[in-house]
């Protein structure tokens, strides 16, 4: 099964039914599959932080969240997810690209590739790295409900190993 279909998949399986997004070529095909999708709302956006508010105002409004994006702009992300998600113990699921990792070819994109671990541990952040998309179909529904469950941000790393 071909990634993108396997995250999908997955987001349907879990009821996700809001999902914000921001450009990137990894997550394109995800991103389209949810545009056509009647059974999602898909909103995209051009900064990480105002997705992040948007997804808190329609979990809020009985939505169940997701946020498709590049690791990189998790940087941008922390203050809303400390903040907001944390303070408000609101689920999300945030699923990465996650570049900079082992065959990537843009030199910028390794220091956060490096950092992104470090940073969702000092955010607190649980998150899984499925290297196969027969495993996101496990992992993906699992941190969903670990989300839901816990009230708490989750995330999802999709090295380039993944696509």
């Amino acid at each position: 099964m071909d990634g993108s279909q396997a995250v999908y998949n997955t987001l349907k399986q879990s009821k996700i039914n809001f999902v914000v997004s921001l450009p990137c070529v990894n997550l394109d095909k995800i991103m389209k599959m949810v545009e056509s999708d009647e059974d999602i709302i898909h909103i995209p956006v051009t900064r990480e932080e105002e997705g992040f508010g948007i997804c808190a105002g329609a979990f809020m409004a009985g939505k169940k969240v997701a946020i498709l994006m590049q690791n990189s702009g998790l940087g941008n992300s922390v203050n809303a997810l400390a903040s907001l998600f944390e303070l408000y113990k609101l689920p999300i699921l945030i699923i990465m690209s996650h570049r900079g990792t082992e065959g990537e070819f843009m030199s910028a994109q390794i220091p956060m590739g490096n950092a992104t671990p470090k940073v969702l541990d000092a955010l607190e952040i649980p998150y899984f790295i499925p290297e196969t998309p027969e495993e996101a179909l496990n992992l993906i529904p699992k941190a969903w409900n670990m989300a839901e469950t816990n009230g708490t941000p989750v995330g999802i790393l999709l090295s380039i190993k993944f696509w």
